[in-house]
């Protein structure tokens, strides 16, 4: 299961009361930050992207927006989104639940500048139903991300 790999993968860092469950669901930004009780762009959305170097996620801000321009910039090819039944089989997850970390050995993880604007944050935990509560020093760690901006942030008047 691999709600139990994710709470393996948090509590090699040390950080295994970080893992939090959900009696609703926290399958989306909305929902996430409402089960939480906090703002949406606290929540750290995956973004699960096929590129031709295979699959990549991207952390970002819950409420940011993927630049086409900049990742066709950091990538050198347009974003291709992994369909809704290819990602539990590319990425580990399933979709809603999204992890940043315990993924398939051949996914590589981005973190998006956006995320910077909220320290912690909170990206899914394997599951449609669940978060960890992490900073954004532990996220880089636990995933081994690299930071890259790709993503625009809509304005405060939005």
């Amino acid at each position: 299961m691999r709600i139990e790999a994710v709470k393996a993968h948090l509590a090699a860092f040390g950080l295994d009361k970080a893992y939090r469950e959900f009696t609703t669901s926290s399958a989306t930004v909305e929902l996430a930050a409402a089960a939480i009780g906090c703002e949406p762009g606290r929540i750290a959305k995956t973004l699960s992207i096929m590129t031709a170097d295979g699959p990549v996620v991207i952390v970002a801000m819950g409420t940011a927006r993927l630049d086409n321009r900049k990742f066709k910039d950091t990538f050198h090819e347009k974003a291709h989104f992994i369909q809704a039944d290819e990602v539990l089989p590319l990425i580990g997850h399933p979709v809603g639940g999204v992890c940043p970390f315990a993924l398939n050995d051949n996914v590589r993880v981005f973190l998006d500048v956006s995320l910077r604007q909220f320290d912690p944050c909170y990206p899914a935990a394997g599951a449609p139903n669940n978060a960890v509560e992490i900073s954004l020093a532990d996220l880089e760690k636990v995933t081994g991300g690299t930071w890259i901006d790709v993503c625009k942030v809509p304005s405060p008047e939005a």
